[in-house]
């Protein structure tokens, strides 16, 4: 079964390379995708009427330039939603933004693991999501139970897709080390280091309400607390000012806690 699983998704990939060559028409955001966006999508309900139009536009754009296909599953409405959702989110400050490290996005069902086979029992080997490498360079997985988790729990200080688009950011400039460089000024750099080894401190010595999965390197920390930063902006403000104003820095804006 992993062998059938793997060639399929060896397949999906190749047509992505393929297809995503050609770029499609921004099309129309559809009406019948306004109530599912407003009712899943706690960050979009706390715009002006106008950024909010100027969000869905984002979105389109977004669903132009990358191709979505399912794994053992058929892509639906929300599905688009949720995903082109978490990659607005984080570069919503910027005027323009292109995820030009970004080709398709293979969907599962279900949480899988590092061979990318369909997850039998939940353990520290089955993923939600993450970024291709090698074969899967300009790949992103996602899990399609950890993608809804994320944008239906108010509480959790976590979203898995929003977490993938925040590694991409960091890989904007080739390397994937929680220097996001591409939407940083180089003056920040030594200060956020800085920064970044004191919260990780903290987090190991059990004196963070940051998650534990921070501390395993730059780069998850930068997307843990990402995640943390549009989750729960006012917690985080509260408990973390630093860092909340260093990401207030990095992403131009300042999003509004969760009604």
């Amino acid at each position: 079964m992993a062998f059938y699983i793997a060639v399929g998704v060896f397949a999906i990939v190749g047509i992505y390379i393929f297809i995503s060559t050609k770029r499609r028409p921004v099309g129309t955001f559809p009406k019948e995708w306004q109530p599912l966006l407003t009712k899943n999508v706690a960050y979009y309900r706390n715009l002006a009427p106008g950024r909010q139009a100027a969000f869905r536009k984002r979105m389109m754009q977004f669903l132009s330039e990358v191709y979505i296909d399912g794994v053992g599953t058929t892509v639906t409405d929300l599905d688009r939603i949720l995903i082109a959702a978490s990659a607005v989110i984080p570069v919503f400050g910027f005027k323009e933004w292109h995820y030009y490290n970004l080709s398709g996005v293979l969907l599962y069902p279900d949480h899988f693991n590092e061979e990318l086979e369909f997850a039998d029992n939940f353990n520290d080997r089955n993923i939600g999501g993450l970024i291709g490498t090698g074969r899967f360079e300009k790949q992103m997985v996602l899990s399609r139970k950890a993608l809804y988790y994320g944008f239906k729990n108010k509480t959790d200080k976590s979203n898995t897709g929003i977490h993938e688009f925040v590694h991409l950011i960091d890989k904007m400039d080739d390397i994937t080390d929680g220097i996001p460089e591409h939407i940083m000024q180089q003056e920040y750099v030594v200060p956020w280091l800085d920064l970044i080894h004191r919260e990780m401190e903290a987090i190991n010595e059990d004196e963070s309400d940051i998650r534990k999965y921070g501390a395993t390197n730059r780069a998850e920390f930068f997307a843990v607390a990402s995640e943390y930063f549009f989750e729960r902006p006012a917690l985080l403000k509260r408990k973390h000012p630093e860092l909340y104003a260093m990401l207030t820095t990095f992403f131009k804006q300042k999003p509004k806690a969760v009604k």
